[in-house]
């Protein structure tokens, strides 16, 4: 163990910082910032997880005031396993949600939603709200005064909770009527599996118990999932019970699920009312396992302990092995909130976002898109893993995309194109959502290309391109098949959709300049995987990279799409994601951006820009544009700058407004910014390019990887 131990951290370094002259001490890295929280506050829960399951808790260390939380940081207990549909009583087929659109000569049949009420309508808002992601349960705790009544929130005094981030777990203490409680919480790195303990004299009162709640789905676009109103629509029986362990059986329709409760010590279970069971306890510490499973659980030997154990384990050699950036020696007063940051996206991101699923923007805290996930923003959640030299956590997510390829050819086909058309909004089955923007957009399409050559760049090996060549080979297929050649002009144009710059209509919409790079760049990768497969260049797409469109510009300026050559100062051109700045910040230079327009670019967005109406990865990504621009100044700015949409909770979660309190692509896009702003890109000669060299971003890091 030793000895693999220390390989690891060899190969750590083999990517090390010209700056660095000694190795970070990467436990006193992450233990500085632990999250701290000292009150009951609807926006400071915490989570611990695996990146298939997270379970968040409230101050008290469990779920035992959600209704404060719900229109906060909720409380969820989320699966990458736990979906469900309502009954489709009306028998809707999905092609009742296709409309057609004629961009170029031809009918091209898209999933849309509908203006117009009637049945297509029921069908596309059915398909969209279906399936939808399951709460699965909370688990909490039965809190009584002296009298026999609940306490509240503020009769629970003293709080000291802490997230203990090098060893994955929760501890949280406080006093209620001069009695102590502690509780220690945590979640197995590989099972669906809560671990508790509790301490406290109020167990042996009578005063402290453990409840558990199980509500039905609400189908809603956002929400905790919670329906309390319901208790009819579904079941929860306990199928199975002994002195030390008892089995819930739910059903929902047709999702079942178990949950396996397997406790030391003694207790009794009694039912309170539908869906709500209370376990009273003996004596003055009680510990527990809280299992879900898709399937009734054979007969379980672990022990909690062991549990524990298992989560320490992981999450040291999490820290350890992956890489690592200290701003301990920077003297800018904003450098401690960055590494803040920074530690706290890596430990989301690994709970949230590390699925053997492409991860919903709210991850497994709560609904967002009815817990869905946007193929758009798997690179925001993802693609820093290979950055931060953990590759196998991207990798998880990369497996789900062969599932998806079935039903991403058939998208394409009925389209008229060729090859796979991966889909924006989806779940599991890999079903296309109804969307009046998602289906029109193209960006998620070279992602999977973007993210395979990553884990290439890592493991360089036959292995990794005998499994994603295929993929690579059929989206740029479908790549090549899509963009229209203009005879008149020479050239080929990407049109009839909506950018990555959601404000621009597709009817209108030509050769917006990201998405004109990402065809580039996508492209070139595609024919150099062809060639490592000792394959023959395809020519067809040789001249599709040749003949791509230039960026339009006017004044020195980028611009959002052609069609803004009339001004661009229009609102739609200066609001929502300033997108432009993904082509050369992103993506690598091509012939296709001149650095000197684009730094105009930059410059002019930095001055001009409606940064109210932005969203959280926007940040980022203009942090990695003026990186590549040289000007860091800007990069760390960006990163940092003091907007709604770039704000980070005390849980480190990057809260956006009222609706999205939790917005993971954000947190990813830091960690990638902060990679490319350490390591730099590809030809980079620079030490630490994206930050300034004024003497006060001293930036130790290794184990990063430059970006291409």
């Amino acid at each position: 163990m030793k000895k693999m131990f220390f390989c690891l951290l060899a190969f750590c370094s083999l990517s090390i910082s010209a700056q660095t002259t000694a190795k970070i001490d990467r436990q006193a890295l992450v233990k500085r910032n632990n999250p701290h929280i000292r009150q009951f506050d609807k926006l400071s829960s915490l989570s611990v997880g695996n990146g298939n399951f997270a379970y968040t808790v409230d101050a008290t260390g469990l779920q035992t005031f959600p209704a404060l939380y719900a229109s906060g940081v909720p409380l969820g207990t989320q699966s990458q396993c736990g979906w469900h549909s309502f009954p489709d009583t009306k028998g809707f087929k999905r092609e009742e949600a296709l409309k057609n659109y004629n961009f170029r000569d031809k009918e091209e049949p898209y999933a849309v939603q509908f203006k117009e009420p009637g049945r297509q309508q029921e069908a596309a808002d059915y398909f969209r709200a279906n399936l939808h992601r399951l709460h699965l349960g909370y688990v909490g705790l039965e809190l009584l005064k002296g009298n026999g009544k609940p306490a509240d929130i503020q009769e629970i005094i003293n709080i000291d909770q802490q997230l203990d981030l090098w060893n994955g777990l929760i501890e949280s203490n406080y006093t209620i009527e001069d009695e102590a409680v502690s509780v220690k919480t945590a979640v197995h790195p590989v099972l669906d599996q809560l671990a508790v303990t509790i301490k406290s004299g109020l167990i042996a009162k009578k005063q402290l118990k453990v409840n558990f709640r199980f509500p039905y789905p609400t189908g809603k676009h956002t929400d905790d999932a919670t329906d309390w109103t319901s208790a009819s629509k579904h079941k929860t029986e306990i199928i199975s019970q002994d002195e030390h362990s008892f089995v819930f059986k739910r059903t929902l329709d047709t999702t079942v699920y178990y949950v396996s409760v397997k406790y030391d010590g003694k207790a009794v279970l009694q039912q309170k009312e539908a869906h709500y069971f209370i376990l009273s306890l003996q004596g003055d510490q009680f510990s527990f396992t809280c299992t879900f499973t898709e399937k009734a659980p054979a007969v379980t030997t672990t022990k909690i302990h062991e549990t524990y154990a298992a989560t320490s384990t992981y999450w040291n050699m999490f820290w350890q092995k992956g890489a690592a950036v200290d701003f301990s020696k920077c003297t800018d007063a904003r450098a401690k909130e960055l590494e803040r940051r920074v530690i706290l996206s890596q430990y989301l991101m690994a709970i949230q976002s590390a699925g053997k699923y492409p991860p919903q923007e709210t991850g497994l805290t709560y609904n967002s898109w009815f817990g869905k996930f946007h193929l758009e923003m798997h690179w925001w959640h993802a693609a820093h893993f290979a950055l931060w030299n953990r590759t196998d956590l991207l990798e998880r997510s990369m497996d789900w995309y062969t599932t998806a390829y079935p039903i991403a050819k058939q998208i394409a086909e009925r389209q008229g194109f060729k090859g796979i058309r991966w889909m924006k909004m989806t779940d599991p089955t890999a079903q296309e959502a109804p969307s009046g923007v998602g289906s029109f957009l193209i960006w998620q399409q070279p992602h999977f290309i973007y993210m395979s050559e990553l884990i290439y760049r890592n493991k360089p090996n036959k292995e990794v391109l005998e499994k994603y060549n295929f993929l690579v080979q059929q989206t740029a297929e479908f790549m090549a098949s899509f963009a229209d050649y203009d005879k008149v002009k020479d050239r080929y144009v990407l049109k009839g959709i909506i950018a990555a710059q959601e404000t621009l209509k597709a009817s209108e919409t030509i050769n917006p300049p990201f998405e004109l790079s990402y065809w580039h760049y996508a492209m070139q990768v595609a024919q150099q995987w062809r060639e490592r497969m000792g394959q023959k260049r395809n020519p067809q797409w040789d001249d599709l990279i040749k003949k791509l469109s230039p960026l339009a510009a006017k004044d020195g300026l980028y611009l959002a799409s052609e069609d803004a050559l009339n001004t661009y100062t229009d609102i739609r051109f200066t609001s929502d994601h300033p997108a432009v700045l993904g082509a050369l910040g992103i993506l690598p230079q091509s012939r296709l951006a001149k650095p000197e327009v684009m730094k105009n670019t930059l410059n002019w967005i930095w001055d001009n820009w409606n940064w109210d109406e932005t969203w959280g990865w926007d940040y980022p990504m203009v942090a990695m544009s003026a990186a590549r621009m040289g000007e860091p100044d800007k990069a760390v700015g960006a990163l940092l700058m003091d907007k709604r949409t770039n704000t980070y909770l005390i849980n480190g979660h990057n809260y956006q407004d009222e609706r999205l309190r939790v917005y993971l692509p954000g947190n990813g896009g830091l960690l990638a910014a902060v990679a490319m702003m350490c390591a730099g890109w590809d030809g980079n000669t620079v030490t630490n390019p994206g930050f300034p060299k004024d003497g006060m971003w001293n930036v130790v890091w290794e184990g990063l990887k430059p970006m291409p």
